[in-house]
């Protein structure tokens, strides 16, 4: 049977080796913060994920074991998001109203180029909402964080969760429901078609991992503005998906 004497020095080496692993991955912690929070609204406050986030890389750094044949920062990723995760799920991380907003600009937006023939402008929409100018930018910006797939696409049309799709689990991503080829090719063409300014918004925030900040340095806009355009091209794009996104 261990000596105290040995057993106290492996539980100080363990509690050593728990440190540094918290001290090593805090920028991690960082980087999901700052990732998550550029898709929610701005509502939500990324100390508050950091804080939260620290606390899961610290369970993580307890729990995790060398011999489970995973490494540490698979493992903490995992922990750090699901701890964030919880914390969102305390707070309306995306009003309901804002959700009914935006599925009132994809319908209204998939009306107008059906008639239209093409991608309806900032202001046809609006005026097809029968809102000035300023007000349906206003909605696009309260949209911060609207989402191509929501799990509750997938079911009745109700207030299910719709962080879930955040989590590093893919097992559990709607993404694996829409992997034939029909709808890559819509979400290609949808893609395709939008207007120039709006796929470049999306191939610098998805390809190039920009935050929106930084695409609004590139095309010399305001952050909001970002916001906005990100939030169109989504509702765009939504409204091209309606066949695939409907409840079955």
């Amino acid at each position: 049977m261990p000596s105290p004497r040995a057993i106290h020095l492996y539980r100080q080496t363990q509690a050593s080796t728990e440190d540094d692993r918290v001290s090593a991955h805090a920028p991690l912690v960082k980087r999901i913060a700052y990732h998550m929070v550029s898709r929610l609204p701005a509502s939500v406050d990324v100390e508050d994920l950091i804080q939260v986030g620290l606390m899961g890389l610290m369970e993580a750094s307890r729990n995790f074991d060398p011999a489970a044949g995973v490494q540490f920062e698979t493992f903490a990723t995992q922990r750090i998001r699901g701890a964030m995760l919880d914390e969102l799920r305390q707070a309306d991380w995306m009003p309901r109203q804002a959700r009914r907003n935006m599925r009132e600009i994809e319908q209204e937006i998939h009306k107008l180029e059906q008639t239209l023939g093409r991608a309806p402008s900032e202001g046809e929409v609006a005026q097809g909402l029968n809102l000035p100018l300023a007000e349906y930018q206003a909605r696009l910006a309260d949209a911060r964080g609207h989402q191509l797939v929501y799990y509750e696409d997938f079911g009745d049309d109700g207030d299910n969760d719709q962080l879930d799709h955040y989590t590093a689990d893919e097992r559990a991503n709607p993404f694996e429901q829409l992997s034939d080829a029909g709808f890559r090719d819509v979400l290609v063409e949808g893609i395709s078609a939008l207007p120039e300014r709006e796929q470049l918004v999306m191939s610098l925030y998805y390809d190039e991992e920009l935050n929106l900040k930084e695409i609004g340095a590139v095309l010399g806009v305001s952050e909001s503005r970002v916001c906005q355009l990100h939030s169109q091209a989504i509702a765009r794009l939504r409204s091209r998906l309606t066949d695939w996104l409907s409840p079955t």
